[in-house]
């Protein structure tokens, strides 16, 4: 029986734990440019590199944003909103992220729809201001490239990435070119839901379904 194969994105193909980092710093800035004032480059460093650990529990790119002013505040007690930054460690976010994010996004009343927008605009103007760079903040993982440009089954994308990043990085990277229509990213449904609505399609039947997820 022949299979099918939906592949995660960040994680399975792509490390973009560089890019996603600095992304977040740049929009972090724009979102709270009053937070940054003041700041050196050498915390900024210290973010991206503290960002390389807590990437684990990043399930949609704008938490990049959260856990940017949350490492920010932990260091500089005086621009501190949140309740539960003081003491805070990395191993504790790591561990209680579910229970952190919502208790922060309140406090800091902010909106989850209005970071996604935000991020990916960050992203777009760094693509269109210097896309080597960004480009060159990623990289794929040893023999992806090859393995998706000789596979003989059907692929598709399933990631909470936004599809078009997703897009430009395989093309410009891998040298692979996957249909828009084969990329479901951010915006396009759970991940649970999308696998059923790819099992249900009458041209996979008889296929069976192989699912890579980020771990």
């Amino acid at each position: 029986m022949a299979d099918l194969y939906a592949l995660d994105f960040d994680g399975v193909l792509c490390d973009s734990c560089g890019e996603s980092s600095l992304s977040a710093v740049k929009a972090a800035k724009v979102r709270w440019p009053s937070l940054f004032d003041g700041v050196e480059s050498s915390l900024e460093d210290w973010i991206v590199d503290q960002m390389h650990i807590v990437r684990p529990v990043v399930e949609t790119g704008y938490e990049n944003l959260l856990l940017v002013r949350l490492l920010l505040e932990i260091q500089m007690p005086s621009i501190r909103k949140s309740s539960i930054a003081e003491g805070l460690t990395v191993e504790e976010i790591l561990e209680n992220w579910s229970t952190i994010k919502p208790v922060i996004m309140a406090e800091w009343d902010e909106d989850r729809d209005v970071l996604i927008d935000l991020f990916g605009k960050v992203r777009d103007e760094w693509i269109d201001n210097d896309l080597a760079t960004w480009i060159g903040a990623n990289r794929f993982y040893p023999g992806v490239a090859d393995a998706l440009k000789f596979a003989s089954s059907k692929l598709y994308i399933v990631t909470t990435k936004q599809g078009r990043f997703a897009e430009a990085l395989l093309r410009e990277i891998a040298g692979v070119v996957i249909p828009p229509e084969r990329i479901y990213g951010l915006g396009t449904g759970p991940k649970v839901k999308v696998l059923k609505q790819l099992q249900d399609m009458p041209e996979h039947e008889g296929l069976t379904l192989q699912y890579d997820p980020f771990r």
